[in-house]
């Protein structure tokens, strides 16, 4: 995906037909290593091919696919009818102080975005 999004990065900079060296050195900007193998497939697979032709020929072909939004089932209201709604119960115990660490943030979550 990361060579995929630096080849749409030079089309869009006016490059019409990345090389692999175009590529490599975007990625290398943002200290980012390259995978040759992948590379090279991808430019293999696009050369000759204009990019925004293969994106109206994707865009075509998504718009056929079902994408569920004819609606659902309608949502609970809850009770038709009586009496108010019981109180929350709290939990009984060390009120979460059970030694675990629940403010740990998952912000970074082990990943980076080009990975």
């Amino acid at each position: 995906m990361k060579h995929l999004a630096a080849y749409l990065l030079l089309g869009l900079g006016g490059n019409t037909s990345p090389s692999a060296s175009d590529v490599k050195d975007v990625l290398d900007s943002v200290g980012i290593e390259a995978d040759d193998d992948r590379l090279d497939k991808l430019i293999s697979e696009l050369k000759g091919k204009n990019i925004s032709e293969l994106i109206a020929e994707g865009s075509s072909k998504l718009a056929s696919v079902p994408s569920g939004g004819s609606g659902g089932g309608a949502a609970s209201g809850g009770a038709a009818a009586g009496g108010a709604a019981p109180a929350e119960v709290e939990p009984k115990g060390d009120n979460g102080k059970n030694g675990d660490d629940t403010d740990v943030s998952d912000e970074d979550m082990g990943f980076g975005l080009f990975d």
